[in-house]
């Protein structure tokens, strides 16, 4: 298996919509990704494998010193073989490379293991209101 990461890379909305809707276990959407990411984020990076998308994690930054991880999924069939680390290393890389001190990440308690050992983040607390 060859992935291929890129930093900003190209996204098509449908691909986009059916990876998300894949590894997050709901029904397919509509989103405007490319309009949203071009308004919102610092970068993204995108995981393919013979031109398909398999892999994506959203960057965003609050204009100063720190970074945000949203929307880290891989496609079911290339989990647990290094695509979610290679993300987001890859996205730690370029926020570091844009000025970022700090990179956030919020995860469910079943990603526990791969956010804090397998990429490297140190656990905090933190808060959170629903809106």
């Amino acid at each position: 298996m060859t992935i291929m990461y890129e930093w900003r890379g190209t996204v098509d909305n449908e691909a986009l919509d059916r990876l998300h809707a894949e590894g997050f276990g709901h029904a397919v959407g509509r989103a405007d990704w490319r309009g949203r990411l071009e308004r919102h984020s610092l970068g993204w990076v995108c995981a393919y494998e013979d031109g398909a998308l398999v892999g994506f994690v959203n960057v965003v930054g609050d204009g100063g010193v720190h970074a945000f991880l949203l929307d880290t999924v891989v496609a079911p069939r290339h989990r647990s073989a290094g695509v979610g680390t290679a993300l987001v290393a890859t996205a730690v890389e370029h926020a570091r490379a844009a000025g970022c001190a700090w990179l956030h990440v919020d995860f469910e308690a079943d990603l526990r293991r791969f956010y804090l050992d397998g990429c490297g983040f140190k656990e905090t607390a933190a808060g959170l209101l629903a809106l």
